[in-house]
């Protein structure tokens, strides 16, 4: 029996709740075979108010990853997180095109959480001009949006429609912003679109800090689900199904953070 494939290429959160981990994690809950090509290590510092630290992986490096997966196995859709360079955007969007590569979820990480600054300002550059055009579901979080929109900050649903009709004409089959509970809005909301409809999928906001992770969980369902053959639309409604689960379960890792509980899903199934 054929196990669908699936491709993260993306940085490593040492405490677990975000980025690769994260996607490996949803992966094998979704029940497809996780590959990971590392861009970045990220560390946390407990003795600074977790501050972050980022560590770009050689470019070398992550090309020898993707010769590993690309070459040596195949895959069946693929996701981008953290890409701490425009060399490793380049890199990336060369990979896709040169092999035509279909089911890709381009997450744009700009920033890690608790932290409102790009980490590169060139990476939004290159994210929009080079893997943007090639997303089959490019999928911003707010802050996101609107720096790949090129507009001020998201506050309502018309900001989030305005930023989804800008990205989508840079040339993504599919913009799913990741509302969640940070809109100005009754409900936890996030936003589909495919150049002509606007689906929105809606639950009740969840009121917890635990939510370490979630952007990149959410990212990562969408992907497993491509893989497995469902569409665009389909897969969204899945991935917002689990996401919510995994929120609502999560739970404190330590004083400063939280993250979400990939098992929850599997969990509410068993009980």
């Amino acid at each position: 029996m054929s196990v669908p494939k699936v491709l993260t290429i993306a940085g490593s959160d040492t405490s677990g709740g975000a980025g690769i981990q994260a996607d490996l994690k949803t992966f094998q809950e979704k029940d497809v075979y996780g590959m990971t090509v590392l861009t970045v290590i990220v560390t946390m510092d407990p003795h600074n108010n977790w501050s972050h630290g980022v560590f770009p992986v050689p470019l070398p490096v992550v090309e020898e990853q993707l010769k590993t997966v690309l070459d040596g196995v195949g895959l069946d859709a693929l996701k981008t997180g953290m890409l701490g360079s425009i060399e490793l955007i380049e890199l990336v969007a060369a990979e896709i095109k040169k092999r035509d590569l279909k089911r890709i979820v381009i997450d744009p990480v700009l920033v890690c959480k608790g932290t409102d600054e790009v980490l590169h300002p060139e990476t939004a550059v290159g994210l929009r001009e080079l893997l943007v055009p090639l997303a089959d579901v490019v999928t911003p979080n707010l802050f996101e949006a609107a720096q790949l929109a090129e507009r001020a900050p998201i506050r309502t649903v018309e900001d989030m429609q305005d930023a989804a009709v800008r990205i989508f004409d840079r040339g993504a089959k599919h913009v799913l912003i990741k509302g969640g509970a940070k809109l100005d809005h009754p409900k936890a909301v996030d936003l589909l679109y495919d150049g002509k409809t606007f689906e929105w999928f809606e639950t009740e906001r969840i009121s917890t800090p635990y939510t370490h992770g979630a952007g990149c969980t959410f990212s990562a369902a969408v992907t497993a689900e491509l893989a497995k053959g469902k569409d665009v639309k389909e897969a969204t409604r899945l991935a917002k199904a689990f996401i919510t689960a995994a929120i609502g379960a999560g739970f404190p890792l330590n004083q400063f953070v939280g993250p979400t509980r990939h098992s929850a899903a599997r969990n509410s199934v068993l009980a």
